[in-house]
């Protein structure tokens, strides 16, 4: 349609007078006065207004500017609305900080380290807590508090002193361990005051990759220090140097040596974790832990109640069997009874070294881990059915769960 459009108007002719005599001409005949000069007229006047009203701003406005005026703005509007501002971010973490900062607290411990080398030394170290009640209770990593360890070239003792100072506060107020729980890496410590602030508790089983997220603490002595950054994993498996295996946040923002025990909250302000560990390494930025205010509620009441978690305990230790190893040793892949613990639940049952298991309560397993995961779902004096293969015959073996002795999981 267009082409055709394009011709019609290339073959159509005007009809323009070829010189003056002929207007001329036609002006004696009185044409030109009375049409064509009016008309003339008329279009001059009406250009004449119209560029008068257009200089007018309001003039204008009212013929074309409020539609025009609409569309800018929409346009506006459509093109910053996915921005990010920064003032609003800064906003986000100054008000984080402020409400979170006065919940947080700097704990400093004692202990002592014997050397073949050096003798007798006291040595202190440092981390973080949160205020869990406005009565003095507190919530920090096991590894901070319980300092116990050895080697054949040295040991350090228990902690003989455990100081906690407070935001904005610069006394050492002497803190007692109400109790520990080393296979989460949590403890509880209590102080002797009252009227603190108590942290807000969130929810960690909701929150999402890429949300905000601050870390608070006590790095290297530089107490109510903040550090900012996301989420950057959930639900992520971790081992740490002594072997255990956790289930933690990941998040990019900085957690340094004085952290642990210190917290990681939401853009409302609310603990969604406790700082654990962090990754080392050359090449390595931006990959610190925490333990999932979840999984660490059930813990820190059971400490506060009771003093310690009790948890339902098999009484055996075991290897995972891959496939490899299970086909040259002649067995099958699941989980190999290396030991059984003398009057546990596992030798009650009649299970032995040497056994394999490879389901519990009607469900397959191949690993430690999901063993554990299933019998912790238990409650102490429950009644378990462990499927057991004995060279090469499988049955199944009723245990009833006993309350876990101090130090040992399965």
């Amino acid at each position: 349609m267009e082409d055709n459009n394009i011709k019609k108007t290339e073959n159509t002719k005007f009809n323009f007078p070829k010189n003056n005599n002929k207007i001329k001409e036609k002006g004696k005949t009185g044409f030109g006065k009375s049409v064509i000069l009016p008309f003339c007229s008329g279009i001059i006047g009406a250009a004449v207004v119209v560029g008068t009203c257009f200089c007018v701003p309001s003039i204008r406005d009212n013929l074309v500017g409020s539609s025009t005026n609409t569309n800018t703005k929409t346009t506006q509007t459509v093109g910053t609305q996915n921005l990010v501002s920064l003032s609003n971010y800064s906003d986000t973490a100054t008000n984080v900080a402020a409400k979170v900062l006065p919940s947080i607290v700097g704990i400093k411990v004692q202990y002592t380290v014997n050397s073949i080398f050096s003798g007798s030394q006291n040595a202190t170290a440092e981390g973080s807590g949160i205020i869990l009640s406005n009565d003095g209770y507190i919530l920090t990593n096991n590894h901070v508090v319980s300092s116990s360890d050895s080697s054949s070239f040295y040991a350090v003792s228990e902690a003989t002193k455990i100081t906690v100072t407070l935001y904005n506060d610069t006394t050492e107020y002497e803190a007692k361990v109400i109790g520990t729980d080393s296979q989460t890496d949590l403890a509880v410590i209590k102080i002797d005051k009252n009227d603190l602030t108590a942290a807000e508790l969130g929810n960690s089983s909701n929150i999402a990759v890429g949300e905000f997220a601050m870390a608070i603490g006590n790095p290297l002595g530089m107490q109510s220090s903040v550090t900012s950054g996301i989420i950057s994993a959930v639900n992520r498996t971790v081992q740490s140097d002594d072997g255990k295996t956790y289930n933690l946040i990941q998040t990019d923002a900085a957690i340094n040596s004085g952290n642990s025990g210190g917290a990681l909250v939401n853009s409302q302000g609310q603990v969604i974790g406790i700082n654990t560990l962090k990754l080392n390494g050359t090449g390595v930025e931006g990959m610190g832990f925490a333990i999932p205010i979840d999984s660490a509620k059930p813990i820190f009441e059971q400490l506060i109640s009771n003093g310690k978690v009790t948890r339902p305990y098999i009484g055996l230790s075991g290897r995972d069997l891959d496939d490899q190893t299970a086909k040259a040793n002649n067995l099958v892949k699941g989980v190999y009874v290396v030991s059984v613990e003398p009057f546990s639940a596992a030798e009650k049952a009649g299970i032995k070294a040497g056994d394999v298991i490879v389901g519990i309560d009607g469900t397959s397993i191949t690993t430690m881990d999901e063993l554990n995961n299933i019998k912790n779902q238990h409650k102490i004096g429950d009644e378990i059915t462990l499927k057991i293969n004995r060279n090469g015959n499988e049955m199944d073996m009723k245990v009833t769960l006993q309350e876990q002795p101090a130090d040992n999981q399965n």
